[in-house]
């Protein structure tokens, strides 16, 4: 097993060799540690971490989440019949469960590390910064599958639409969810208090929520803008177009590689926003 302790030297005193002239004192040779950390397995072992913690301290939070997903498209489905403006509900309220953990509740999470110290634990140990914020996002995000998946079968039985491809979903959500995740990160790292943290991880939960789940067309068109600055809007209009009878793949590939264009840039902020925080 290879260790991820950075690689050092430990001075070690070694005494002259017997019949030796030298009365001075022990001479110090460096000794060689451990090898220096690497990225993947400082990453399994921050991604096992959080997703251990999260079992356990999280699972009442997604119950929420989905609860929340499904509560609106029981609301929607009063007011929509069918069509596109069904699809739209249906990956919109999808998606939020991923913006409600992978945004919200890791903006709150690094906030709070920030707060408390807790940087200054990661910051010791002789993990990458990258490792630590993709290692949390990561974790984050795989905690939103069961919710999204419960979530979207949900909708498409309520609005009888069909689950042929929904296994469209093994993209959407780990890129959705990094995209969100990193948001989030970056959020919780760079607000300067942990209730500022909240505050930026609700109304981007809110935003979500809006943005998301609203037909698109129905929107002003200032707040269509709005939508499209939104990183879980490609991951939701990905996950709607699923739900045709002949899905244009080509578009729904387009969206989900903005949607991963979108998420390896917020995570190269969170990390520096990581390395900023913990140097201060």
């Amino acid at each position: 097993m290879t260790s991820i302790i950075p690689a050092r030297t430990a001075a070690t005193r070694t005494r002259p060799a017997p019949g030796s002239s030298d009365t001075g004192p022990a001479c110090t040779v460096a000794a060689p540690l451990a090898p220096r950390a690497r990225l993947l397995p400082s990453l399994a072992a921050v991604y096992r971490a959080q997703l251990s913690r999260a079992r356990v301290a999280r699972i009442p939070l997604l119950f929420v989440a989905t609860f929340q997903s499904v509560g609106i498209m029981i609301l929607m489905r009063g007011v929509v019949d069918g069509g596109a403006e069904a699809r739209a509900v249906v990956a919109g309220s999808s998606v939020l469960v991923v913006a409600f953990v992978a945004l919200n509740l890791l903006a709150q999470y690094f906030g709070q590390l920030r707060a408390s110290g807790g940087l200054d634990h990661y910051a010791t140990l002789p993990v990458p910064p990258a490792a630590v914020v993709l290692g949390a996002a990561a974790a984050y995000a795989s905690f939103t599958v069961p919710g999204t998946v419960f979530t979207a079968i949900t909708g498409s039985v309520l609005f009888q639409l069909p689950m042929t491809h929904l296994w469209v979903l093994v993209a959407v959500i780990p890129l959705s969810g990094a995209a969100l995740a990193g948001l989030g990160a970056a959020l919780g790292l760079l607000a300067p208090r942990p209730e500022l943290a909240t505050l930026l991880g609700q109304l981007g939960m809110s935003a979500a929520l809006l943005l998301g789940v609203l037909p698109a067309e129905r929107l002003p068109q200032p707040v269509g803008w709005a939508r499209d600055l939104l990183p879980s809007t490609y991951g939701v209009e990905a996950l709607a177009r699923s739900f045709d009878a002949r899905p244009d793949w080509g578009i729904m590939a387009f969206f989900l590689a903005i949607c991963a264009a979108v998420g390896v840039l917020s995570l190269a902020v969170a990390t520096w926003a990581y390395r900023r925080a913990a140097v201060r």
